[in-house]
């Protein structure tokens, strides 16, 4: 039968066609001493409802975060999709090439990356986007290395409040590149002296706003003094929701924005696959990674897509790359699309009015709780909290009672003990009134 292992026969009519003696053989090259001597602690054979009961045992171990209320953010959120986002992936105009290698008979592909790219342009207040990056997290790390491009030099000033998973991405791309990275101490109150770390070796300044902890960040001023120096303001968002409510980074003189779409169409799953979004000034367009699509029309004059710019190092020569990212998460970026299209922008206003007004309720109902302080003097959908003890055994008593209430900081920053008391809170449009009653009664009890 189709699925089952070859017989013994078959395995000795291979080694005699490849001319050794037994599967030993072919791992000669291998240490010994780095060999397994058996098998692997594993049953040998299963069936597959068997393989089925026992996948299922495990999974039901975990909770979904439909199933609890649920206030985890910290770059990842649950919103709702519309189950029409999910039909309409489906479409076959859209279930064209994987990428576009021979770009222009995927007239599909190409249409939505270029609306795509026309929202996230309206979006962020920019001139260009380009069609889409991973994450967040690997498309700061490129804004990082394209302004090390634009500036020819090589040191990025990074805020204390630039998510720490984003931090690390960049402290690892350019450590390897052997680039400077000054990264700012963690800053949960919003209140770091980023002007004073800029100077006039600075390529950028990174800065996120809302930030990790969901401080508001005033970007005008930091891209006075950037630009004042030479260097670009990097800004970054990790809740692209925010952005139908706060003013642009664009027009606060940000140079390159990037940040994470996963809040427009795409569930949470396990944590991806997600959506970057990156958009830059008009006159740093050559530099941008990523594809760039464009619109023309054809030789009877019919309006048609391009694929304008290919920078990465598999359509041109190595040294001409500005990136070697080798996706533009396609189907995630078409599910924000169509998301974002159903939406508009009256749609995006509203919703992101509704995110900020349950963040506030839930905020105040937290800090009516004894031994519990809210920190944020501004915020959007997520702020922190202090709360008497360490916050990791508290998230874990409240899950306990059924409820998801947050992010410890501790989980990302293990080597601060004096943050080992904040929890990153996230209430969005699907946190009910009686979600958060249950929150705050829960964590009274437990603090």
């Amino acid at each position: 039968m189709r699925y089952l292992p070859h017989t013994e026969a078959d395995r000795a009519g291979m080694l005699r066609k490849i001319g050794v003696g037994s599967i030993d053989d072919l791992f000669v090259d291998i240490p010994a001493d780095t060999r397994l001597p058996g098998f692997l602690d594993l049953p040998l054979m299963k069936s597959e409802i068997e393989v089925e009961r026992h996948l299922g045992r495990i999974a039901a171990r975990n909770v979904a975060a439909g199933s609890v209320p649920f206030f985890v953010g910290a770059g990842a959120y649950r919103h709702h999709v519309p189950a029409s986002v999910d039909h309409l992936i489906q479409r076959s105009e859209f279930l064209t090439s994987y990428t576009p290698y021979q770009p222009e008979v995927a007239q599909g592909t190409l249409q939505y990356l270029f609306e795509f790219q026309t929202q996230v342009a309206n979006l962020t207040g920019m001139e260009v986007a380009n069609a889409s990056m991973y994450d967040g997290s690997t498309g700061t790390a490129e804004a990082v290395l394209m302004a090390h491009r634009v500036t020819r030099r090589k040191k990025a000033v990074l805020s204390g409040g630039l998510h720490p998973q984003y931090r690390g991405v960049v402290e690892t791309v350019s450590h390897m590149a052997e680039d400077v990275v000054v990264a700012l101490p963690p800053d949960p109150m919003g209140t770091e002296a980023i002007l004073e770390a800029i100077d006039g070796e600075t390529s950028c300044v990174v800065v996120q706003s809302p930030s990790f902890y969901g401080n508001l960040i005033d970007l005008a001023p930091i891209a006075e003094k950037a630009h004042a120096v030479g260097a670009l303001l990097v800004a970054v968002f990790t809740e692209v929701v925010a952005l139908g409510a706060i003013e642009p980074p664009g027009a606060q003189g940000a140079d390159i924005v990037v940040g994470e779409g996963q809040s427009i169409g795409n569930p949470l799953t396990f944590g991806g696959p997600y959506v970057g979004l990156f958009a830059t000034r008009q006159k740093f367009i050559r530099q941008m990674p990523g594809r760039l699509c464009g619109e023309t029309v054809d030789a009877e004059g019919r309006r048609g897509f391009v694929l304008t710019l290919s920078t990465r190092e598999q359509h041109i020569r190595r040294d001409k790359a500005t990136s070697n990212i080798c996706t533009n998460s396609g189907l995630c970026c078409l599910a924000f699309t169509i998301h974002m299209t159903l939406l508009g922008e009256t749609g995006l206003r509203r919703l992101a009015a509704l995110n900020h007004a349950n963040a506030v309720s839930l905020a105040e109902s937290l800090s009516e709780v004894p031994g519990v302080t809210v920190l944020n003097d501004s915020f959007f959908n997520e702020f922190t909290i202090r709360v008497k003890g360490n916050a990791a055994e508290v998230i874990e008593a409240l899950a306990r009672e059924g409820i998801l209430a947050g992010v410890p900081v501790s989980r990302l920053e293990p080597n601060r003990p004096d943050l080992s008391d904040l929890i990153v809170v996230a209430s969005t449009e699907i946190n009910t009134d009686e979600d958060r009653r249950a929150y705050a009664a829960a964590l009274r009890e437990v603090v």
